[in-house]
């Protein structure tokens, strides 16, 4: 039913529904009601096979790829290489079932948060049902604690306040009222006479009438929202698969150019098959999936350590090329706590930390607080400053009151047992105040009265002065009301302090009655102080934060102002707004939007797609059930670990330890050095790849021998391929990495000059092992098996040496550091030692066709392969202090 009941009389909602305010539904009626609507229930998607998820792994592109080079690995008896290539797949295959598997338990997890139970009137009788039973129509009675079953209209709220953060992100509890509400697009944080399934009486008690059940309520609607939302490929698994495409197609040609030539040039056809099966496993870099998981893996190592924790390795990657962060406020920005950030007393506006010089002026600002604990109804979990982040015990604006005294110094234990309470006359709202009388240790009693600040000043005729109480005159009244208006421009939620001696014979009529003004309190959920560095942090490495809150709008855009958020042009937008845009103003007014207040569930959603639809890559942080559709549309979705609830995080790639903005800021960090590794060693896997697959090609075309036998080429990829690529992974992050904007989501992987760099050292490193070849076949009159090891020692060293190029694209080897990295000087050392192990063992010579070479042959092997770090080190030694001496001179 589409009706907005929150714009509905209460009465007429009953009407409306068919019920009875006081004797509810009959079992009869709510029996026939629940054939006709189903149960109140969050209902899953249709189940799809576990099996059938595993198998769907095995259709990515790359996957065939490996798949293909298995077989060609088991038709050489290669059977190690085949089964780590297995290893590989089904190891991918594994981790693609995980994420999809738990991704389809997002939606069941709602149920956690649906109500087992509820105490409904049927037949004029109080019973306790399954909240599965609910239907329309039926009366439930709520309580503090209680988990509201359903959306219902309240009918009747005895200081009724729910907690509706996991629905609408707003921290505060919202008082409950049973007037109508005019608007029918009323967002649902400002529904105020409507509970909704899955939040929390915090306080008080009502009943209410039950509007809409199961996949009909706001949690159903986030349901809905959860399903619709796609699952990118990330940016890494885009790449990766037309990367793949292209080697294979390359590949093909390649290795059918050599296998032809050789054919017409008569070699025998089973020598040409094996070596195009060769070059073809040589071609194709089937280790590439498995170093980046490696590498993947260990910086998902480095982000538990740094509180984060990755549920997709993908989403590594993704975070070092975002360029919007999507953040929610409360608990992520913010504290997650009422703080009381200023007080004013005396004339004075200060913190808590900072009370005022002169020696009345501190009494006034002691006793204010000290008013402040005495009317207060809160338990702290202990009186130690360092402890402000732990739950406390009563009302958040109570509890804020308290730290407030902790932080000026006033242990609010020793407050209490000075002055012991007698007597309290409890909030409400329709009084707007609180008041308790305390007695202390001389007998002498007194009064304390704290609330709006408009109706204790109606109830003021003094005020605490420097020099003493004043009258409250007109004039004194404005001021006071003047600091009030500006700290709730502030978007400060400000209560005041009163009090005054009480006679003993005092009704209690008169309690409240000429009050001496003590003070103001001005409390929010201020920023966390590292979410303020992290988004200047963000700024400067170019990614954008948005805010996106179900809170107030003046709230939201106090906080952005003190984050350094806002910048002059940008523009903070409410869910009224946003409902008024279509999807094309939206996107074309997007960039300029940094905070979005008072927003629901479908307002991320579309928020999150309208920066995507503009090639951006987002992050989305939530914690609520509210933000679950959107972390999961997002690119990269991020939950928080500690306020989470199981729906966010279930949908979400990572998940945050500590709750803190700061950690996603240092999450992109590492995935920017994560990708610069990525890059390192497509750069050298490819490079050696194409020296290989030339050395062959030239050599077919230039009509000589085959450099090198199909076991010689197994050989090189092994030594090659396997240690050295790893300890690229491993590379330590570059200096400046967040000195520089993030990549276009859209770049190729070869952007930036890497495809020139790739191919300009791969035709190097076969030119050079086919000169090698070549001359030792022919000027030096060597033979044809040492001739190949001659040939096979400049393609390993030359791939070797690359290594330490590898490692920047902007600096030489020298510059970076030849031992900065000592697992690469491992790996370079170790598969050097295989290479003298092939050459000079004679068993292993035998096997691999080698024979062994002298110092000359060798002077000449290191200068064909080495000649490149040569240049550069003449360069870095030599060249460059000349240039730097002959600028300093021109200047």
């Amino acid at each position: 039913m589409d009706t907005p009941w929150h714009t509905l009389k209460a009465h007429e909602v009953i009407m409306e529904l068919g019920s009875d305010r006081e004797r509810g539904l009959s079992t009869s009626e709510a029996a026939k009601r629940l054939q006709q609507v189903g149960p109140n229930a969050i209902q899953e998607s249709a189940v799809i096979s576990p099996l059938t998820i595993f198998f769907n792994q095995f259709k990515d592109f790359m996957v065939l790829v490996l798949l293909a080079a298995t077989a060609v690995s088991f038709a050489l008896g290669e059977t190690g290489d085949a089964l780590t290539i297995v290893a590989i797949v089904v190891m991918n295959a594994v981790l693609g079932f995980m994420q999809e598997y738990r991704a389809e338990k997002s939606v069941a997890t709602l149920k956690a948060l649906t109500a087992p139970t509820a105490r409904v009137i049927r037949g004029g009788v109080l019973t306790e049902i399954l909240a599965e039973e609910l239907v329309p129509g039926d009366v439930v009675e709520l309580e503090a604690g209680d988990r509201v079953p359903a959306d219902c209209r309240v009918l009747e709220a005895i200081e009724l306040y729910t907690l509706e953060a996991p629905l609408t992100g707003e921290s505060s509890p919202v008082a409950k009222h049973t007037d109508l509400l005019a608007d029918p697009q009323l967002p649902v944080g400002d529904r105020k006479n409507m509970v909704f399934m899955g939040t929390v009486v915090a306080r008080g008690r009502g009943r209410v009438v039950v509007v809409t059940t199961g996949m009909q309520t706001e949690m159903g609607t986030i349901a809905h929202l959860i399903r619709e939302a796609v699952d990118d490929q990330t940016p890494l698994q885009r790449r990766l698969e037309h990367l793949g495409k292209i080697l294979v197609m390359l590949s093909v040609v390649i290795v059918g150019v050599v296998v032809l030539t050789g054919l017409v040039r008569g070699e025998p056809v089973y020598q040409m098959f094996l070596t195009g099966v060769s070059l073809a496993v040589a071609a194709i870099p089937e280790g590439l999936p498995a170093i980046v998981t490696i590498a993947l893996a260990l910086g998902v190592q480095r982000m538990i350590q740094a509180h984060a924790i990755v549920r997709r390795l993908p989403a590594v990657e993704t975070l070092g090329c975002t360029t919007v962060i999507c953040s929610d406020k409360t608990g992520t920005l913010t504290r997650n706590r009422m703080t009381v950030t200023d007080l004013w007393v005396a004339g004075q506006r200060l913190a808590p930390t900072d009370p005022p010089v002169s020696i009345r002026e501190q009494e006034v600002f002691q006793h204010t607080l000290r008013g402040a604990i005495l009317c207060n109804n809160a338990q702290l979990p202990s009186e130690n400053t360092g402890d402000g982040d732990l739950p406390g015990h009563g009302d958040p604006t109570e509890l804020a009151l308290l730290w407030a005294g902790v932080e000026a110094g006033i242990r609010p234990s020793e407050v209490n047992q000075a002055y012991a309470r007698i007597a309290e006359i409890p909030f409400e709202s329709e009084r707007q105040r609180m008041a308790v009388v305390v007695q202390n240790q001389k007998n002498q009693r007194f009064v304390y009265v704290k609330g709006a600040p408009d109706v204790l000043l109606a109830r003021c005729q003094y005020a605490e002065w420097a020099d003493g109480p004043r009258p409250l005159d007109d004039r004194l009244r404005r001021e006071i009301l003047a600091a009030n208006d500006a700290m709730a421009q502030d978007a400060l939620r400000v209560l005041a302090v009163a009090y005054r001696p009480l006679g003993i014979q005092e009704p209690k009529e008169a309690w409240e009655d000429r009050l001496v003004f003590l003070g103001l309190t001005g409390m929010m959920d201020p920023p966390r102080p590292e979410a303020i560095e992290a988004v200047q942090k963000a700024h400067h490495a170019g990614v954008r934060t948005v805010m996106i809150t179900g809170d107030h709008p003046e709230t939201a855009q106090a906080v952005a102002r003190q984050l350094g958020m806002l910048s002059a042009g940008d523009e903070v937008v409410t869910g009224r707004q946003l409902d008024a845009m279509d999807d094309e103003e939206l996107e074309s007014r997007v960039e300029r939007i940094r905070v979005y207040a008072r927003v629901s569930p479908p307002h991320k959603l579309r928020v999150v797609r309208a920066w995507k639809a503009r090639g951006d890559v987002v992050a989305m942080t939530g914690d609520g059930v509210n933000d679950a559709p959107a972390v999961k549309e997002a690119d990269i979705g991020v939950a928080m670990g500690i306020t989470g609830t199981d729906v966010t995080k279930e949908a979400s790639a990572m998940i945050l330890t500590d709750d803190n903005f700061a950690t996603i800021v240092r999450a992109i960090e590492e995935g920017r050095a994560i990708y610069d590794n990525i890059r390192k060693f497509i750069r050298y896997l490819l490079s050696c790849n194409i020296g290989e697959v030339l050395v062959m090609f030239l050599a077919a075309f230039m009509g000589l021998p085959l450099p090198l036998l199909p076991i010689q080429i197994l050989f090189v990829n092994l030594v090659t391929d396997g240690l050295p690529a790893m300890a690229l992974g491993i590379d330590p992050p570059a200096p400046g990495v967040m000195d520089r904007p993030p990549r276009p989501p859209q770049e190729s992987i070869f952007a930036r000059g890497l495809g020139t760099k790739i191919a300009f050292r791969g035709i190097l490193i076969g030119i050079s092992t086919l000169a090698i070849f070549a001359l030792a076949l022919g000027p030096w009159g060597m033979g044809l098996r040492s001739a190949r090891s001659m040939a096979l020692a400049t393609l390993i060293l030359s791939q070797l040496f690359h290594v330490f190029d590898a490692r920047s694209e902007d600096r030489s080897f020298l510059e970076v550091g030849l031992f900065s990295n000592p697992w690469a000087v491992l790996a370079v050392s170790t598969s050097i030692a295989m290479l003298l192990l092939v050459i000079y063992v004679p068993g292993l010579s035998q096997l691999f066709k080698t024979a062994p070479l002298t110092g000359h042959d060798w002077a000449w092997v290191l200068v064909a392969s080495g000649f490149i770090q040569l240049l550069s080190a003449v360069r870095d030694t030599v060249l460059r202090p000349i240039q730097q001496v002959l600028k300093a001179v021109v200047r």
